[in-house]
Order: C-alpha cells, then structure tokens, then sequence
C-alpha cells in the first residue's frame, strides 16, 4: 500500500512539474556590450522585471559582451529565430537600409530632447521594416552624445581648417571634408600614441569614450556639442512573441516601455558623469561658441541632405516629421 501511494505521489508530482515546465517559456538576448555597460544592466532589469510581471512564464537569459553572437550577427540571429531577442546599435545597418542610420546624423538633432523627438519620427517606419522582417522593436534607449575633443580653443568651424583630425567612419570623415580639416584614420588602440606625437589634434566621440581613453592626457578642449545620439534597439522575433500568451505579451511590452524610460535617464546620468570626470582631470568642458554651433549645424545639414539622395521617400518622411513644430 504505502509503495504504491509513493508512486502515485510521484506520478502526481511529475505531472505538476512537467505542466509548469510547458507553462515557462525560456528567451535568448544576446547583446555586444560588457555586462558593466548602462545597456547591459538596463537589459538585465528588463529581463528581471519580464520575470516578475509574468508571474515566471517567460524566463530572458541576456547574454552581454557577445558571447552568444557578436555584435554583427545579432539582428540576422533574431530574425531567423537562432535567438528570440536581441540588443543591435541600429546605425550599423544603415548600408542594409538607410533608414536605421537616422540617428547617426551628425547635427541633426544635437540634445537628449531632439534625440528623443527624432526617435518618435522614426519609430513608425523603424516598426514597419522590422515586422517585414518578421521582427518587432521592443525599445529603444540613446547613447551619451559625441563631442568634439581639441588641443587648442574653437571658437568656429574655421578654427577647424588644417586640423589634425581623426577620422573613424564614413561620417567623420566627410565632417573633416567639409571643415577643412585633415582627416587621419587612427584606430582606438592606437589614438593615445597618435595624440602623444602629434599626428592627431582633434576628434570627435563622446564623453564617456574620452574618460575610457583619457583624452584629458593629451588635449585640453572639449566642446559639447552633441552632434548625434545613436540609438541601441531590443528587437524580438515576432512568432516567439506571438506565440507568448497574451498576459505575457503585456508583461513583455510593460518591461520594455519601462527598460526604455529607465535608459535614456541613465544615459543622461553616464554623460553628465564622465563629463565632470573629464573636468576632474584638468578639461576645459564648454558648449560650443554661437558661431561654431551655426557652423557644424550648416555641416549637418549638407549632410542630411547626402542622406536623403540615398533613403528617399522613408528617409523624407523621418526628417519631415521630426522637422514638424
């Protein structure tokens, strides 16, 4: 008798187990950036809080510093459901559709606010793209603004003619072209040697890229300019999603709109500290000058316009709305 109620009782218990197994449901969101990086942590309390508001049903393993998949490969990893989520820097597929380069548009929108404003252009088209992808954006949140680092005072964009200035993309490298300056490729590994012997003057990237690299050793200005705020989107396969009850769904988008507020306040709160880390060493931090903001601000223009040759009607469409008063 009592053999045969322990079966029963065991029986009865992987039953329970294998019902609550069915019942969860186990994601994969791999991202590129080290598990210490404002993204990452933010990530981690989406994954958390995705958790917690679906009672455990859907359980979101984040995978940081691309261990799963590297940077590259995590949009094509969504898309053809090798991982159910997935964390991509959209301007790195601007050449796949010009659209997701949006945010990488130098001047453009130069603050936290216009960042924001232009994200809300972009949003309907970037939802559009991604569902004929068989994909869906779950949120988005900025990176700290790029500012321009020199070893003398500008005062204007002609103060920028002949610089020695480092060119690490397509896009500062024409900002080079159209100032003037002498634009020379240099690699992060080896910008503190090409400072350190005068081969660069001047670059542009942000302030917590300065603190990593200690630009405070070799120049003295920096000017926050906030030329662009490129973006980090969590993207989700859309037949995982869907296949989420729709409890879960809600749980998921809730998180995600929560991930996506609690991310661009941290990133504000990144760039304001490293800016006074930048100070702390010994950096002239400023807003640029009336003259140089116009100046970099006709650069930017010429160059929305270079885009727009290439995206067309979609690329009109975001620049008209985020334009609109």
């Amino acid at each position: 008798m009592l053999r045969r109620l322990f079966t029963a009782a065991l029986a009865t218990s992987a039953v329970a187990l294998s019902a609550t197994a069915a019942a969860q449901t186990k994601w994969d969101l791999p991202a590129a950036y080290p598990a210490t990086n404002f993204h990452s942590v933010n990530l981690t309390q989406f994954a958390a809080d995705v958790d917690r508001l679906s009672g455990g049903k859907l359980k979101i393993t984040v995978h940081a510093n691309a261990s799963l998949f590297k940077a590259p490969e995590i949009k094509r990893a969504v898309q053809g459901g090798q991982a159910q989520a997935g964390e991509i820097l959209l301007v790195n597929f601007q050449n796949e559709w010009q659209p997701f380069g949006a945010d990488g548009l130098p001047f453009l929108a130069d603050s936290y606010d216009e960042g924001m404003k232009l994200y809300r252009a972009q949003k309907p088209l970037l939802d559009k793209k991604l569902a004929e992808q068989g994909m869906m954006l779950l949120y988005s949140v900025a990176w700290p603004p790029q500012g321009i680092y020199s070893k003398k005072p500008l005062n204007s964009a002609a103060d920028l003619k002949g610089i020695k200035w480092r060119a690490y993309s397509p896009s500062t490298s024409r900002i080079a072209e159209l100032v003037g300056a002498q634009p020379v490729t240099v690699q992060a590994a080896e910008l503190s040697q090409a400072l350190a012997t005068g081969v660069v003057e001047s670059t542009m990237t942000s302030g917590a890229t300065g603190v990593d690299s200690k630009l405070f050793e070799h120049l003295k200005f920096y000017y926050d300019v906030q030329a662009w705020l490129p973006k980090n989107a969590v993207i989700a396969n859309r037949k995982a999603f869907e296949a989420l009850d729709k409890a879960t769904q809600d749980a998921v988008m809730k998180a995600a709109a929560d991930a996506e507020a609690r991310g661009w306040t941290e990133s504000r709160k990144v760039n304001t500290s490293t800016l006074e880390v930048l100070k702390a060493n010994g950096m002239t931090v400023t807003p640029p000058s009336a003259a140089l903001k116009a100046d970099l601000k006709k650069v930017g223009d010429t160059m929305v316009k270079e885009w727009l040759d290439k995206a067309g009607a979609e690329g009109k469409a975001i620049v008209d709305a985020y334009s609109r008063p």
